[in-house]
This record gives C-alpha cells, structure tokens and sequence, in this order.
C-alpha cells in the first residue's frame, strides 16, 4: 500500500491529489491551515500546520510522522501568488511572505521528512511556467518558484535514493485562478486574458481532475534526470 505526503490539501490540487490517492487506497497524511473534513473522513491523516511557523510546524510534522519509515510519493503543493502588480510597485513584505510560504517552507519540510533515516522514493515539487516566463507582474511568485526549482535540484544532488522533479501542472481552476479571471483587463499583464479565455474550458479543469491525470504520470517523471524541471503538458 502507497505512503503519501502532500501539502496544502485543503483546496485546488493538494485537496484533488489527496482524494484521489485516497480512492486508489493509498495511506495518505496531508498538511493545510485549514482541516478538509471530507477528507479527513475519508481516512486523510491531517494535521493543521501553518508553514510560515518553522518552529512549531516542524514539531507538528515530527509527531505526526514519528511511525512513519518511509513515502513513496511527497508532494510539496501548498503556496500563494501575491498580489498582481509591477515589481517596482510591489513591496518586499509580500516578497518575503511568498518565498517563506512557496520556498523556506519546503526546505524545513524536507529536512523534517528525511530525518530519522525516513526513505522517500519520489518527490515532487509543484512548480509552475512562471518559473520560467518573468511574465509582467507576478513578480513574488516568478521568483519563488525559480527558486524552488533550485531548491529541488540541490536537494536531488544530495538525497541519490531518491527522485526529484520540479513539476509544472498546467492551469488549474483554484481560488488563484478565480483572484487572477476577475481583475480587470490590462495590457501591461499579458497572460491575464489567456486565463481568462480558458476559465470555465477543459483547459482549466479543477485540482480533482488534474490530479487524475497527473498521478498516471508520476511514474514517466522517473525516467527523467532527478532535479529537472518538467510541465505535464509536455508528458
């Protein structure tokens, strides 16, 4: 029986990947602010961790996880956008909140999760093209996913008994898709229309049916080099 670890399974794709790994009868322990009842009905092993408080989250984490020896599949999901605006306007508070969310947070986790000798078959982290683009205005989170590329790829020349990938998952209808459709036309943020044209299309499904064609492909991603960067459009 699979072991799962995923982040942010409140809503949007952790919520969708812990369902579905759920009903594939996996053992499945998630982290969120906030608890996912349904979930947690399901058989979820959840644990409320705020992952801007290294201390206690660490401590909660521990716990949770004390009987654990192994994961076949982590998954490091949760994270937050930032306000859209251009980066001159944009203070390094937010800058700061985003990349203790998006990327410290994820390099506590994974200490946590491979202490105590713990073996893990597979990690991924969810990425995104923005990682890429330097698209006008998402400033934060251009910057924490780049990052968090880099975290993935030093952590996979460390940790060899175990595969790394930076993974991209496409557009997903989440509470960040529905902040970014509803902010008013602007030329100067370009892919703000592409969103708003595909919300609502199979081009946008929800973090439930993403996940149902993500978890096929988690296998494919083992064939690539670990720490690489791949966006499931291209699988």
């Amino acid at each position: 029986m699979e072991k799962i670890f995923i982040t942010g399974v409140s809503s949007g794709l952790g919520y969708g990947l812990a369902k579905v790994f759920l009903e594939q009868d996996a053992i499945v322990y998630g982290i969120s602010r906030r608890a996912p009842e349904d979930l947690i009905d399901l058989g979820l092993k959840h644990r409320c961790v705020d992952l801007r408080q290294e201390d206690t989250g660490k401590e909660t984490v521990s716990s949770m996880l004390m009987q654990v020896d192994c994961f076949d599949v982590v998954v490091l999901n949760a994270g937050k956008l930032g306000q859209i605006r251009d980066m001159g306007a944009t203070p390094l508070v937010d800058i700061r909140d985003t990349m203790e969310l998006n990327v410290f947070a994820n390099k506590w986790l994974l200490d946590v999760l491979f202490s105590n000798s713990r073996s893990i078959a597979q990690v991924i982290g969810i990425s995104s093209g923005a990682s890429k683009s330097g698209s006008r205005g998402w400033n934060g989170y251009s910057l924490s996913k780049a990052t968090l590329n880099m975290l993935i790829k030093l952590y996979a020349a460390e940790q060899l008994d175990t595969h790394f990938t930076s993974l991209a998952p496409g557009l997903i209808d989440t509470a960040m898709q529905d902040y970014l459709t509803q902010l008013p036309a602007d030329a100067r943020y370009a892919p703000l229309e592409i969103l708003k044209a595909a919300k609502g299309t199979e081009a946008m499904p929800d973090g439930y049916r993403c996940a149902q064609k993500l978890i096929p492909l988690l296998p494919e991603l083992l064939e690539k080099e670990s720490g690489c960067y791949a966006d499931i459009r291209n699988l």
